[in-house]
């Protein structure tokens, strides 16, 4: 079954002329329609939508005739609708369908004797038509080609290297402000505890790699259920993380600063109703997380926000831990997108059926970047399409662009690592856009991503004669054993 999108340009008969675009869905397997309006011709459209046209004495003598004919979708094939229409005189065939448009499925073989066009439209459309165009229209059919590139890829690309660029300062602001400490050696101690709480081992990283494993597959098979619980942890994680990537601007103003006393504790009223902010952030999401026009801004916030807090408090404590964490992270994507394919029945991939929501669940994932195409088509007619980047092509690399920042802050080096690791994120964002332009297939970002970082990393350490330093960990970290 071949469904192609494309456009129905309405012209009316006013002065001067008001025109407006339509999605279509057509086969092209039974006909080829232009590319380009220019080459398109038009048609004065006959509005017969009171027949489904399954019967040839159902519409008057001579209406049809030189005509584009929109009838109602039911009770009989396209086949058989378009067989009379054709015999009728009309030059295209319009069906208006109420339930979502579908494709067209009727075998190649059987229209080989029609010569018409035939495309489905939705019935609300032409209601629209005839309200904003009048009773005269003229109508013709055209699908321009895809663009090549498409601009939402410029703004998920600045996205992505602004919160891997700032996630990886933060960390560093953070370590910055843990060796300038002058405080006592319990609470240094107490400091050190903490760090070692929210740092990855070597084994930790394998565990993590394999409950990631483990939770794709159980949402592949399993997704109408878990899904509702992505959403839940989602809305949990996001509101604490926006909080806490806030408070850390709101505590560098001044003023504000009135405290209320509650169970023996002073609290900032600030921080409270920046609290009430978050919750309502996350709430209004998730009751609204279907609303495509605006949905998708508020969820990239909340995102951020979430890769941000993710980088700036998962601590990766040398490069050692950094390659094993990427390179199983990598093999992980690139399995998942690329083999699965051989082993699923559909011949999907478990990566990208997983994020696009398998077998046509209308619930999606909360786990990517969504920006949507900013490009004019046919597909942004008919649809709201989203250009996605996952959570883990931000969070992966945003780990080892924070341990370098965290190791130039240790060491002094001027931000060096840090800089470098950052541009080689957005060399490997690049690259991966020019392959998903070429293959015109989903990608495994870390695929190019991985590669980039890691290579940059080692090439700086090796040239500045700090890879043992680098590999090992620096001040406290050089005496962790794994």
């Amino acid at each position: 079954v071949a469904a192609d999108e494309g456009i129905l340009h309405a012209s009316g008969n006013g002065v001067p002329p008001v025109t407006k675009d339509y999605c279509i869905i057509y086969n092209s397997n039974w006909v080829s329609l232009p590319k380009s309006l220019d080459n398109a011709t038009f048609r004065p459209l006959e509005n017969l939508t009171s027949t489904v046209l399954c019967n040839s004495s159902e519409v008057p003598s001579g209406s049809m005739k030189d005509k584009a004919v929109v009838v109602m979708r039911g009770n009989c094939t396209f086949l058989e609708k378009a067989r009379i229409a054709q015999s009728s005189g009309a030059k295209m065939l319009l069906i208006a369908s109420k339930p979502r448009l579908s494709p067209l499925s009727d075998n190649k073989t059987d229209f080989e004797d029609v010569t018409i066009p035939v495309a489905l439209i939705r019935y609300s459309d032409i209601v629209d038509m005839q309200l904003m165009l009048g009773s005269e229209v003229n109508v013709t059919l055209y699908s321009p080609p895809l663009p090549e590139f498409d601009y939402s890829m410029v703004v998920i690309f600045l996205i992505a290297v602004f919160t891997v660029a700032l996630g990886g300062y933060w960390s560093g602001v953070a370590e910055l402000e843990n060796l300038k400490a002058t405080a006592s050696a319990g609470e240094r101690e107490t400091r050190r505890k903490k760090e070692e709480n929210v740092t990855f081992t070597p084994v930790t990283v394998i565990l993590f790699v394999v409950i990631c494993c483990v939770m794709l597959v159980l949402l592949y098979f399993f997704y109408k259920w878990l899904v509702y619980v992505i959403i839940s942890v989602f809305c949990l994680a996001s509101a604490m993380s926006l909080y806490n990537c806030l408070a850390a601007l709101i505590g560098e103003i001044s003023f504000g600063q009135c405290r209320i006393a509650c169970c023996n504790k002073s609290i900032e009223v600030r921080l409270i109703f920046l609290a009430v902010f978050c919750i309502a952030a996350a709430v209004v999401w998730a009751v609204f997380r279907n609303e495509d026009r605006w949905a998708w801004i508020l969820q990239n916030i909340l995102g951020i926000a979430f890769c941000l807090n993710f980088i700036k408090t998962l601590k990766m404590p040398n490069f050692k831990s950094c390659v094993i964490l990427l390179g199983l992270l990598l093999l992980y994507d690139v399995f998942f997108v690329f083999i699965t394919p051989f082993i699923t029945k559909n011949g999907a991939s478990i990566m990208v059926e997983v994020a696009a929501g398998p077998f046509g669940n209308s619930e999606k994932l909360p786990v990517v970047i969504r920006v949507p195409r900013l490009e004019y088509s046919a597909s942004t007619l008919c649809d709201m399409p989203f250009s996605l980047l996952g959570f883990g092509d931000i969070i992966v690399p945003g780990l080892l662009v924070a341990y370098c920042r965290r190791f130039d802050v240790q060491t002094s080096s001027s931000s060096v690592y840090y800089i470098s690791c950052t541009i080689a994120y957005a060399i490997g964002m690049v690259l991966t856009f020019i392959v998903l332009a070429l293959m015109k297939m989903g990608q495994p970002a870390l695929l190019y991503l991985v590669p980039c970082t890691l290579i940059t990393s080692s090439l700086v350490a090796w040239r500045r004669k700090e890879m043992k330093k680098f590999w090992k960990g620096s001040s406290y970290q050089v005496g962790w054993m794994p």
